[in-house]
C-alpha cells in the first residue's frame, strides 16, 4: 500500500528512519510504498493532510495546536533535541543590558516571534535582568544560522536553532555562544518532530499506518548500532557531499531519535498549557483528547 509522507522542511538527518526504511526495502518487505515528499512551505503537510493528499505529516509539536483541525491525530514522536535561541558570545552582556538585540530566524511571523522572545524574557527573568520586546528584533533569512552570524556582524544571534545542527556546527567551527534552551530558560521544549496522520486515512489505511510505525522503530533501532551506516545510508540518498560537519551532525541525531514512537497525551501537556498562556492557541479539552484518541 502507498504511504506518503510530507517532511516538515527540506531533507536532513532527522528524517534518517525513514530513509533507512525506503534504501533498506524493509518498508517494501512489509508490503508499503513510502514516498518522502519535501514540501514547498513549512505548513504545507498540515493543508495536505486535510485534502488527503498525503497521509502521513512530520513536523513540531506545537503546530498540533497551532495547526488544529478536526481530525488531526498524533502517531507519536520521533525525535527530540534541545532547541532555543543562540546568542553570540561577545553579545551576552549586550542583552543583560537590555540593548537593541537583531535575531536571524528563518521564519519571522508574529506566533514564532513571540514563542522567541518569550524564551529570551523568561531566561532574563531567571537571571535577574529584564528584556524589553522593543529591544528584539527578528529578521527572517534562512537556516544558515552560523554562517549568517558569521558574515553579518549585526546579528546577534538566531532563533529556531536545533542543538544537533547549529549547536554541533558552532562546536566544531569554534564559534562562541550561550545556547538558552529549556535548560536555560523555564519553557517546555518543542523542538522535535511527531508523525501526524487523520482520522479518516486511519479509517482507510489503519493497518498500513501501524506497518509505518513499527518498521520505523526498527529502523531506528537498526541506525543506532549501526552509525557508520546511517552515515552512508543519509549521504546516499540525499545525495550530498560527504563532510566532517554532516558526519557529526549525523552521529549527534542518531541517539535523539525514539525507538518506541506512540501517541502521548501527556508528552506535550505542558505546551499546549504554554501556547495557550501566550494567546497563541487554546484548545478545548475535547479537542486536545482527540489528537491523542
Amino acid at each position: 500500500m502507498n504511504i506518503k509522507i510530507a517532511l516538515e522542511w527540506f531533507l536532513n538527518p532527522d528524517h534518517l528512519p525513514m530513509v533507512a526504511g525506503v534504501v533498506s526495502g524493509k518498508y517494501k518487505e512489509a508490503g508499503l510504498d513510502v514516498e518522502i515528499i519535501q514540501p514547498t512551505e513549512h505548513y504545507d503537510g498540515f493543508e495536505d493532510l486535510k485534502t488527503g493528499k498525503i497521509d502521513i505529516h512530520c513536523n513540531e509539536p506545537l503546530h498540533l495546536y497551532e495547526h488544529y483541525f478536526d481530525g488531526l491525530k498524533s502517531l507519536g514522536c520521533f525525535f527530540e533535541t534541545r532547541g532555543g535561541v543562540m546568542i553570540r558570545a561577545d553579545r551576552v552582556e549586550k542583552l543583560k543590558a537590555n540593548g537593541k538585540i537583531k535575531i536571524t530566524t528563518p521564519a519571522s511571523n508574529p506566533v514564532t516571534n513571540k514563542i522567541g522572545f518569550e524564551i529570551i524574557k523568561r531566561y532574563a527573568q531567571k537571571h535577574g535582568f529584564k528584556i524589553d520586546r522593543e529591544n528584539v528584533e527578528f529578521i527572517e533569512t534562512d537556516f544558515w544560522h552560523i554562517n549568517n552570524m558569521k558574515n553579518d556582524e549585526s546579528f546577534d544571534g538566531a532563533w529556531l536553532c536545533f542543538y544537533n545542527f547549529e549547536g554541533i556546527e558552532a562546536e566544531l567551527e569554534g564559534f562562541e555562544n550561550l545556547f538558552i534552551d529549556q535548560f536555560e530558560s523555564p519553557y517546555p521544549n518543542f523542538s522535535a518532530l511527531e508523525f501526524m496522520t487523520t482520522q479518516s486515512t486511519m479509517d482507510e489505511k489503519g493497518e498500513a499506518i501501524k506497518k509505518f510505525i513499527e518498521v520505523t522503530n526498527d529502523m531506528v533501532a537498526y541506525i543506532q548500532s549501526n552509525e557508520l551506516e546511517a552515515q552512508s545510508i543519509y549521504y546516499d540518498y540525499a545525495k550530498e557531499e560527504r563532510s566532517a560537519l554532516m558526519d557529526t551532525i549525523i552521529l549527534d541525531t542518531i541517539p535523539r531519535f525514539d525507538t518506541n514512537i506512540k501517541s502521548d497525551n501527556m508528552r506535550w501537556k505542558e505546551l499546549a498549557n504554554f501556547l495557550e498562556e501566550l494567546d497563541i492557541v487554546k484548545l478545548s479539552d475535547e479537542q486536545y483528547s482527540k489528537i491523542w484518541n
